[in-house]
């Protein structure tokens, strides 16, 4: 698709936006329900404990605040201080989501620049004038949808914290999504969400193929690199021999025995 016609839809796409927002706003702006509160808390939940579990540090409890003995000193990894640190700053890490409103359910919450808004930053980058409801200055900052999802998990995370901290200390075995949201947060309601997953598009997802842009380059620029070094030595060698006369064979000699 050209960039002309990708600007062609956006526009009739904002326009039919512009046109629902009129008719309610249940209809322009679609905030996140129970599931997928419950989904994205866990997930990032998940990718924390997973980030701070791979210290090796040890906490030295020995403060003598009690008696003289005091405590014997803890890993991290189990400690309540690493249960504490998760919870309290897990909620943070779902600013860094953004709305794809190209995609649907709950996919629609991801990380990274969606396809519309790469699309219409390319354009802008181009010199392209693209006028929209929104001002440009306003492209980048936290949806209402993203907003909600921020403080509904904090009322979340305070109201289910036993819960949390009960798998924190258990065998942590079991997945933390379906402990935490099948088994606690939506027992007997909708849990359809939680199996929903993105799959890449081959073409025209910016988000998705950022990744992809970058291991290339990666790969290319190491190809590069190592081009140019078999070029040093080659060139190396090259002048190494340079001065050197290669010795032509006497004529006209003889030797006699």
């Amino acid at each position: 698709m050209t960039l002309l016609a990708r600007f062609l839809l956006l526009v009739s796409v904002a326009a039919a936006g512009t046109a629902a927002k009129s008719d309610g706003d249940d209809e322009w702006v679609h905030l996140p329900d129970n599931c997928e509160v419950c989904k994205f808390v866990s997930i990032e939940m998940k990718s924390a404990f997973d980030e701070t579990g791979k210290t090796k540090e040890v906490i030295d409890r020995n403060y003598r605040f009690i008696d003289s003995k005091g405590a014997p000193p803890i890993k991290y990894v189990k400690s309540d201080l690493r249960f504490i640190e998760v919870v309290e700053n897990v909620c943070q890490r779902l600013l860094e989501y953004n709305l794809h409103k190209e995609r649907s359910g709950s996919n629609r919450f991801a990380k990274g620049m969606s396809e519309t808004f790469s699309t219409l930053h390319g354009l802008v980058n181009k010199g392209v004038n693209v006028v929209m409801d929104i001002p440009y200055e306003l492209w980048n900052e936290t949806s209402a949808e993203v907003s909600d999802l921020k403080k509904r998990c904090d009322v979340l995370v305070e109201q289910y914290e036993d819960v949390i901290e009960d798998w924190y200390k258990g065998s942590q075995e079991e997945d933390l999504t379906t402990y935490l949201c099948e088994k606690h947060v939506l027992k007997g309601k909708d849990t359809a969400c939680l199996k929903e997953e993105w799959t890449p598009k081959k073409k025209g997802d910016q988000a998705a193929i950022t990744e992809e842009k970058r291991k290339k380059k990666k790969k290319s620029e190491g190809n590069d690199s190592k081009k140019k070094k078999e070029k040093k030595v080659k060139k190396a060698a090259a002048g190494s021999m340079e001065g050197v006369q290669p010795q032509a064979p006497l004529s006209g000699m003889k030797t006699e025995l």
